[in-house]
């Protein structure tokens, strides 16, 4: 028999949710919902965006703004970039933040190595794209005026390299690909290095005492038991990158190929909200898929636990 007291009504549950749910809906609902509404307007505000269609060219109507975003050519480009910062820094990051995790475990001073390598994320990501532009920065047409990068390379005998105005945007796009990696590392070592821990030590024992290698204990033992958490820092990433912004507005502000989809959402949030807003709403619709993979990921790892 249920004590009266743990007896609750219907509504109850509802209750100890509503605080939540009031907070959900003023500053992630209503926002989402007229983000939307705003994505329908013209440049002016004042009028739904079929205002500025331009006779004898192509036009969706009140979705005119979504044209914009999925055919502009400038759009094309932050689509496309944003497809290789996932395909290249995410598993990038993750590989950097798995092998520190791995090697920092296995030297002396443990909490040094890893305080060195997580010491990037205590710097602000403007901070840090400051601090890079400047161990990259290139004074068009003087040698003299080169930053850190370039000066180690002209002194051992090569020629300085414009690491952020090339002519090819794929070392435009590699440059801030490094700063990116640098940056999340330590974030990805320390979560993985607390999987790691998590193995059992009787298991690892037994795989070396029946012979495997470091390596074979690495990839047949290790790398598939912490494969979920792996999995969650993949995900967690993918939508880092949908969202990079400060790094591309800060070095480059999207010039020379670099552009991104966050970056071109803030260059039209003055001069055309309607666009700015359609923008946002795409990318919203670009994270909500891995955010649902990232949930059902922390429910299986809640389920085995």
């Amino acid at each position: 028999m249920v004590p009266k007291i743990m007896k609750q009504g219907r509504f109850t549950p509802w209750f100890y949710l509503l605080g939540a749910l009031v907070i959900m809906t003023v500053f992630i609902v209503y926002p989402t919902i007229r983000t939307f509404t705003l994505s329908l307007r013209d440049k002016t505000g004042a009028n739904w965006a079929s205002a500025d269609c331009v006779r004898g060219q192509p036009c969706w109507g009140i979705f005119e703004n979504y044209r914009y975003a999925l055919t502009d050519k400038e759009m094309l480009e932050a689509l496309r970039n944003n497809a290789l910062w996932i395909l290249l820094t995410v598993p990038g990051t993750v590989g950097a933040g798995l092998m520190f995790a791995v090697l920092t475990d296995r030297v002396r001073y443990e909490r040094i190595a890893k305080t060195i390598v997580f010491l990037p994320m205590a710097i602000s990501f403007v901070g840090a794209s400051i601090i890079w532009k400047f161990i990259y920065y290139l004074e068009a047409g003087a040698r003299s005026q080169i930053g850190l990068l370039n000066a180690i390379i002209v002194a051992l005998g090569g020629e300085p390299v414009a690491w952020l105005t090339n002519p090819k945007w794929i070392v435009n796009n590699i440059s801030l690909w490094i700063v990116w990696i640098w940056l999340w590392a330590g974030f990805c070592m320390t979560i993985l290095s607390a999987a790691l821990k998590g193995v059992p030590t009787e298991i690892l024992e037994a795989s070396r005492v029946d012979g495997a290698s470091e390596w074979q204990v690495f990839w047949r033992i290790m790398l598939p038991m912490i494969l979920p958490t792996v999995t969650v820092v993949a995900t967690t990433m993918v939508i880092n990158v949908l969202k990079v912004f400060d790094i591309v507005f800060v070095m480059t502000n999207g010039l020379n190929g670099t552009e991104v989809i966050a970056n071109r959402m803030f260059k039209f949030i003055v001069t055309n909200q309607g666009r700015s807003m359609a923008i946002a709403v795409l990318l919203i619709a670009l994270i909500i898929p891995v955010m649902i993979i990232n949930i059902r990921r922390f429910r299986e790892q809640e389920a085995m636990r």
